[in-house]
């Protein structure tokens, strides 16, 4: 590859930078809009990825938002790249108040108790390390124990789930009728722009050319006199 890097990231690198981008949030912010400025598809296109990468950050597959975006991209025809710049929309910033609403909606739509925020994350991570202690046990002759994860699913990952799906298809719906007119501007505006500077580069060419070809006569003519 050509921009691969000299010393490749590890492991925490990569995880720790995903929450704390080395040039901060705003750079990475002012990075995400340029990228999604310079995608080569319509504007409508586009908009349907950035909505589907909104709407990805409201579940709770902590891990796989990435593959979920680019699927609903492809699947609602839009940019899967702007769908997987989008899911940066949950952020450290944004994760405690999407947390926060999905789960409060989530436990009143199924009728539970609203499970401690602050427990939220740990819930997870327990959840992960369950997960990979009863993947371990297929290959040793420990026991699986489902009971953790069972509770895990029913109080925190179902309402969650659940509870995403409204405030994630309406903030989606908005991202992209707010992201189709900008977007489409900027490309009308880039295209009028790279018109101008082609129209001048010609205009160049054929005042050299017209240039040269006076030389030309002026020479032959010179030539004639003498």
């Amino acid at each position: 590859m050509v921009f691969k890097r000299r010393k490749p990231r590890t492991y925490f690198q990569f995880v720790s930078e995903s929450f704390f981008p080395r040039g901060g949030w705003r750079r990475a912010g002012w990075y995400i809009a340029y990228r999604l400025r310079r995608l080569p598809d319509p504007a409508h296109k586009i908009s349907r990825g950035i909505a589907a990468g909104v709407f990805t950050s409201f579940t709770p597959l902590f891990g796989f938002h990435f593959v979920v975006a680019a699927a609903l991209a492809r699947a609602l025809s839009g940019n899967m790249v702007a769908a997987i710049l989008a899911t940066f929309f949950g952020n450290p910033l944004t994760f405690p108040l999407i947390a926060a609403v999905s789960m409060e909606l989530g436990s009143f739509l199924l009728g539970q108790h609203g499970y401690p925020l602050h427990l939220v994350w740990s819930a997870f991570q327990d959840a992960a390390q369950d997960l990979w202690r009863n993947f371990i046990a297929i290959f040793t002759d420990e026991t699986a124990h489902w009971c953790g994860l069972s509770r895990f699913f029913n109080r925190v990952f179902l309402p969650y789930l659940v509870g995403g799906l409204l405030p994630g298809i309406g903030s989606g719906i908005a991202a992209y009728f707010l992201a189709n007119p900008l977007i489409a501007a900027y490309q009308k505006a880039r295209l009028t722009r790279l018109k101008k500077r082609f129209a001048k580069k010609r205009e160049r060419l054929i005042s050299r050319r017209i240039e040269a070809e006076k030389a030309k006569v002026i020479s032959k003519r010179a030539a004639a006199a003498e």
